[in-house]
């Protein structure tokens, strides 16, 4: 029988199955989940504030239940959250407009073999000549985004670090990584931010499979 709804937190309680169906792999994964958001060089509460951040990059439903439900037992507020949840937002958009510097560069034939470098982002400008009034609106907000707030400024740049390597653009990832550092990130702050982000967006896949599993049950 075909489930008329694909979303329920119950269905989110079939995730141990996984540890019975594959148990070694399943351990491993979990032993890593569990370490990524463990204190260390960065607060636990602060991690969870990336996992959430990182959860609305993915989009999925479970791991946004499931974190930010621990990052409020962690403490963190409703505008704590909300903030990262727009440095996500940002982002996500971001990494869009920036690889239009490639499409840029398709469009006008350049003729380069190398897909990526860092020289190809100061093409970005040019659509606020092609795209004046929206350009300037979303150059408005993302700079709004990353203003200190409710989220030191330095922790929004950890949690735009996360989301970089999240949507996987180089342009974001460089910059946001310059300006982590700027805010007095450590390199081992960074990693952990970093490990945030790879355990959630491989959560996401394992938070999927409940649903995969609802649906192999199907009659």
């Amino acid at each position: 029988m075909r489930m008329a709804s694909l979303y329920k937190k119950e269905y989110f309680s079939r995730l141990p199955e996984l540890g019975e169906l594959a148990p070694d792999v399943f351990k491993k994964f979990m032993a890593f989940n569990d370490a990524s958001v463990a204190e260390g060089k960065l607060s636990h509460p602060l991690k969870e504030v990336i996992a959430v951040a990182v959860a609305h990059t993915t989009g999925c439903p479970y791991c946004i239940d499931l974190h930010v439900g621990n990052a409020k037992k962690a403490g963190i507020t409703k505008e704590q959250l909300a903030e990262s949840i727009f440095v996500a937002t940002a982002l996500k958009a971001g990494s869009s407009i920036a690889h239009g510097v490639n499409a840029l560069n398709t469009y006008d034939g350049t003729g380069d073999d190398e897909l990526y470098k860092s020289e190809y982002f100061n093409r970005l400008k040019e659509f606020s000549e092609l795209s004046g009034a929206t350009f300037k609106t979303f150059v408005d907000f993302d700079s709004q985004s990353m203003k200190e707030g409710a989220l030191t400024a330095k922790e929004k740049e950890l949690v735009a670090v996360a989301v970089a390597h999240t949507t996987g653009c180089p342009y974001c990832i460089a910059i946001h990584t310059k300006g982590a550092k700027k805010q007095g990130v450590c390199k081992e702050e960074l990693a952990e931010s970093i490990f945030v982000a790879t355990s959630l967006k491989a959560g996401s896949a394992i938070a999927h499979a409940v649903n995969a599993l609802n649906a192999y049950d199907e009659n």
